[in-house]
């Protein structure tokens, strides 16, 4: 009477496994007791820089930041979507280095002229948090439709780099040929200012 079988595949128990049936490529780790594979899994993993994330950028502002930071990633990036306080600020910073700034920077609009007439009607604001308060009560007051004339970052349209001089030529190149570009400007109102808009 024969013994009991042993294991399956050793030779003196039985026919030998053919290497035909092996498997090729390594198992996969088993997950743990209980989980379940999702379709998030399955994907590929989205890029999430931080840094981009918190400018807030519409989806083909977003989109550009992703694309400029992979082809030069020590871009640094200064701005994207702005409250109206945070415009104020942005715009109060570069009214203390020249008064005419906002004129000489925005394309004409009623905002425009608003904006620029406050700063021209109150000479003794001197202070960026003097001049950003009494460019917010403006700000404050204007339709969305007016703030939308004003400047791309309102709506997160827009987003700004800080200028450097290692690469700078390459670095406006990359902006330059943006997927959805609307406009780059490498200095605004006279002051040195790497803004894309799209």
């Amino acid at each position: 009477m024969a013994g009991a079988p042993g294991p399956v595949g050793l030779a003196e128990n039985g026919p030998a496994i053919d290497g035909g049936t092996n498997a090729r490529a390594a198992s996969p780790v088993p997950a743990p007791a209980g989980a379940t594979a999702t379709a998030a899994d399955a994907a590929p993993k989205t890029e999430n820089d931080p840094a981009i994330e918190a400018l807030d950028l519409t989806e083909t502002a977003r989109k550009a930041a992703y694309a400029l930071k992979k082809a030069h990633a020590s871009v640094v990036f200064t701005s994207g979507r702005r409250d109206k306080a945070d415009q104020a600020r942005a715009m109060a910073g570069n009214v203390v280095e020249n008064r005419d700034w906002i004129e000489e920077t925005y394309a004409k609009t009623d905002l425009r002229d608003k904006c620029q007439k406050w700063v021209d009607d109150n000479p003794e604001k001197k202070t960026k948090d003097e001049i950003a308060a009494g460019l917010e009560s403006v700000l404050d007051a204007a339709t969305d439709a007016q703030l939308g004339t004003l400047s791309k970052h309102l709506s997160g349209e827009a987003f700004d780099v800080q200028p450097v001089e290692n690469d700078a030529d390459a670095i406006k190149k990359a902006m330059r040929a943006l997927e959805g570009l609307g406009k780059f400007l490498e200095s605004e109102g006279g002051l040195v200012r790497w803004h894309a808009q799209f």
